[in-house]
């Protein structure tokens, strides 16, 4: 069957359906489902916070009866695996589905092209592809954690024009305006996991959670601290017990300082290092363990730098403000040793537009 412009519509909206779910579902993918009775939407979903309900379940339970001899569009292949509930393809050729449009084929081992076998054996028509570029960008976290044990890296930036995120002295507060911090917050949102090195923990003594947008649900902490030297009193030690906390440390931490983060109720990481530092690729490997899919890195410098050197960050952002701080300043990025320039990391605008009075510039890894 071929593809009309009204899929093309409805396959957008389980793509922004899905969407709705980010940072709320992992370890879960964020997956959106429409059913379409007669070009009539009868039932919309999206993953649910914690990762269940699946997406499908709850848009065939608003449609009921209308689901027997409609078509679905799910933004990502449908699962085909019994974890804690009953596969998703399962659900649908019960429900009486005549057809399936999946935007992408699921890389998780368990499902891999399973979940449509399942459908079209059950002699339901499913077509594939529609808006895949789009849905293997939405779910690329979920993909990089199956595929590699990693979550998608995202590293935002906010800095002068000469792209110093500090004074000398150390003054930080604020170098962009109040309309760009708030789309930073809307940004954590949609991610699984926010994350600082020790350095930024220590100076800022940050919260690290979404506020003023009236959200239920808060992002994870994480902090990367090769020596657990963080503040046992500071905003992260107070709410670790009511917002996730993943403290990622050296191996050779020191014992005493362990006790006292479980005790307020951080989860302690033990990574391997590298050098002097935390091995970059095992602190990701660490945190894809504990689920994540997708984490928002707001530095430090040598964070930043630490990322970048290793080619582990797949989008960066960044919020440029019209001030100038100077040489004296704190560099967004630390040290890299770069001595040529094609050795240096290179990425591909995506997108630029104005956030009040600064500039805010994404751009993503290139394609190899």
């Amino acid at each position: 069957m071929s593809v009309t412009t009204s899929d093309d519509r409805f396959m957008a909206l389980a793509l922004s359906l899905g969407r709705r779910g980010q940072g709320r579902c992992w370890p879960n993918p964020a997956v959106g489902c429409v059913i379409v009775q007669q070009g009539r939407v009868v039932g919309r979903g999206w993953t649910q916070p914690g990762g269940r309900p699946h997406a499908e379940p709850m848009a065939l339970a608003q449609a009921g009866n209308a689901a027997r001899g409609a078509t679905a569009y799910v933004s990502l292949e449908p699962c085909a695996h019994h974890g804690k509930t009953p596969p998703c393809a399962q659900a649908l050729i019960d429900a009486g589905v005549a057809r399936v449009v999946a935007a992408i084929e699921d890389s998780d081992p368990r499902v891999s092209g399973q979940g449509l076998a399942m459908l079209r054996q059950a002699g339901i028509t499913v077509t594939t592809g529609l808006r895949s570029d789009e849905a293997a960008f939405d779910h690329e976290g979920f993909f990089l954690k199956t595929e590699q044990g990693r979550p998608f890296v995202t590293l935002k930036l906010a800095a002068s024009f000469d792209g110093r995120i500090a004074t000398g002295s150390g003054q930080s507060k604020w170098i962009t305006g109040p309309e760009a911090r708030r789309v930073v917050h809307a940004m954590r949102a949609r991610h699984d996991a926010v994350m600082v090195g020790a350095g930024t923990a220590r100076a800022d003594d940050p919260s690290l959670t979404v506020r003023d947008l009236g959200i239920d649900a808060q992002p994870a902490r994480v902090v990367v601290s090769r020596h657990l030297d963080l503040p046992l009193m500071g905003q992260l030690a107070r709410s670790a017990r009511d917002i996730p906390l993943y403290l990622c440390h050296g191996i050779g931490a020191d014992s005493e300082r362990i006790r006292a983060w479980q005790g307020l109720g951080a989860r302690l990481l033990p990574c391997a290092t590298l050098g002097t530092q935390l091995d970059p690729h095992d602190l990701l490997q660490q945190l894809g363990q504990a689920g994540l899919t997708r984490v928002f890195c707001e530095g430090g410098s040598a964070l930043a730098a630490t990322l970048l050197a290793h080619d582990l960050v797949d989008e960066l952002i960044g919020f440029t403000a019209g001030v100038s701080i100077g040489a004296e300043g704190l560099p967004a990025i630390g040290a890299l040793g770069i001595g040529r320039l094609q050795d240096a990391p290179r990425f591909t605008l995506i997108e630029t537009r104005a956030i009040g009075p600064d500039i805010l510039h994404r751009w993503r890894r290139p394609e190899s």
